[in-house]
């Protein structure tokens, strides 16, 4: 079968909702011809039929996809999955866990730093976190993740930054978890600045989830969002999406 001929039979399994029989073919790809030629065919593939495959890991079996797929190619299936909806946030804490950290981390920063400089990857990443808000905000202020050391106050943005670059309280290996705290770990002592911009994005969201408004909503109606113009990287700002490109939904 030819590239494009297997592209659009891969496509068409995806548009019909067969995502099992999409990453076969591509792992079909990969037994026959290489590796070579699965990473060939995922160059060519959108951000939203890759992220239609990813975001439906299964921790029973490996996959050839997560495995294979670039920092760049994975960052924009990221900051995109927003647009399933997913309240629960559960695939995307898994393919992010699943591909970040595949290889006992050792790619894990080159992945976060592709987020990071994409136009909603603070937003992706603050995504991920929501569920441990309060234990970030610990981890930021005291740099363990018990919240028992906590005041209940957060550092202002400039106090944040001052503190960005602490020496750790607890050493990587003590949260080597392939999980949201070895992820906040690296984020905070590797890449300071993003996490910063991360936690930015978190807060705003968890005031609009206070006030009973989602994300679009706040952006328009919160007069006490956070603004990140100013800060280092100043992509804080909710996903692009092109008009020409439908949604993998």
């Amino acid at each position: 079968m030819s590239q494009l001929a297997l592209i659009e039979k891969t496509q068409a399994l995806i548009a019909a909702g067969d995502i099992v029989g999409a990453e076969s073919v591509l792992t079909e790809l990969a037994d026959n011809e290489g590796d070579g030629a699965l990473m060939v065919v995922l160059e060519q593939l959108p951000p939203k039929d890759i992220l239609a495959v990813i975001r439906e890991y299964d921790d029973s079996k490996e996959s050839i996809v997560n495995l294979l797929i670039t920092p760049q190619q994975f960052a924009h299936a990221v900051v995109i999955e927003k647009q399933y909806k997913d309240l629960t946030r559960t695939h995307l804490r898994g393919m992010m866990n699943s591909v970040i950290f595949r290889d006992e981390s050792a790619e894990a920063i080159e992945f976060l730093t592709a987020i990071g400089d994409l136009e909603g990857g603070s937003e992706a990443l603050a995504d991920y976190f929501t569920e441990k808000w309060s234990r970030i905000e610990a981890f930021a202020r005291t740099g363990v993740f018990d919240t028992v050391e906590d005041d209940g106050e957060m550092l202002s943005e400039q106090a944040l930054y001052q503190s960005a670059y602490v020496r750790p309280r607890v050493e990587l290996d003590e949260v080597a978890d392939q999980d949201w705290m070895q992820m906040a770990w690296l984020l905070r002592h590797e890449l300071p600045d993003l996490f910063i911009e991360m936690l930015l994005v978190l807060r705003a969201k968890a005031r609009a989830h206070d006030l009973g408004l989602d994300d679009e909503e706040e952006a328009e109606e919160d007069d006490g969002k956070v603004e990140t113009g100013d800060t280092d990287r100043g992509k804080a700002t909710p996903a692009a999406r092109d008009d020409d490109e439908e949604s993998a939904i």
